[in-house]
């Protein structure tokens, strides 16, 4: 429903920054022509709106029979208390690894075996950091039915390593569908739209 307005807000607010003469070095060593900082979307009460409207419709869509919303931490922690106020269920939330102190948790919340729970990130990379959250929450018996995030590049990365974990997977924004749209509206050239399109087919190799 507000996808556009996303992108644009995104856009705008450089908080997606699509670079493709200059690009960024990622934490991994992979060079990429885009660079996001989904954190900063929580201050803007408009965008952080659309968001989380459009997140909770693409919840009930996808997921039907959620009863839990859970957060992955840090980040994913505060859409989900959103989408899941909207949505009027409980919610939960799970850390990178369980706490050294008290009694050690790794989720704080509560769920049972019969609920069904949708994780939300925000953003997926290669799905690494979700996949290991759905484990986690599996270990504790926690049915994951689903993961859902802001925004992903959809790299071949990530779309194997959900289909090895059999996770059903739903962005609300993908890297694709953004510069289509950057694209259709003239903010980038056929020629960089070939260019960004290119690394995302193998962007390891991209240069």
């Amino acid at each position: 429903m507000y996808q556009n307005q996303i992108i644009n807000k995104l856009i705008d607010e450089k908080i997606i920054t699509i670079s493709p003469e200059k690009s960024f070095t990622y934490a991994s060593g992979m060079k990429s022509p885009i660079y996001t900082d989904l954190r900063l979307t929580i201050s803007y009460p408009d965008l952080r709106d659309w968001i989380e409207t459009d997140l909770a419709n693409l919840i009930k869509e996808k997921f039907p029979d959620v009863t839990i919303i859970g957060g992955v931490a840090t980040a994913g922690i505060p859409h989900a208390a959103l989408v899941a106020e909207k949505l009027g269920l409980p919610m939960i939330y799970v850390r990178p690894k369980p706490k050294d102190h008290g009694k050690g948790r790794q989720i704080e919340g509560r769920f049972t075996e019969d609920d069904k729970i949708v994780l939300i990130d925000d953003l997926i990379t290669t799905g690494g950091s979700v996949l290991d959250a759905v484990k986690a929450t599996k270990k504790e018996g926690g049915n994951v039915i689903g993961v859902s995030s802001i925004f992903t590049y959809y790299l071949p990365d990530a779309r194997k390593n959900f289909e090895q974990a059999a996770v059903k997977f739903a962005p609300l924004l993908s890297y694709p569908e953004l510069i289509k749209k950057e694209n259709e509206s003239q903010h980038i050239t056929d020629e960089q739209y070939a260019a960004l399109n290119t690394w995302h087919e193998d962007p390891w190799n991209w240069k």
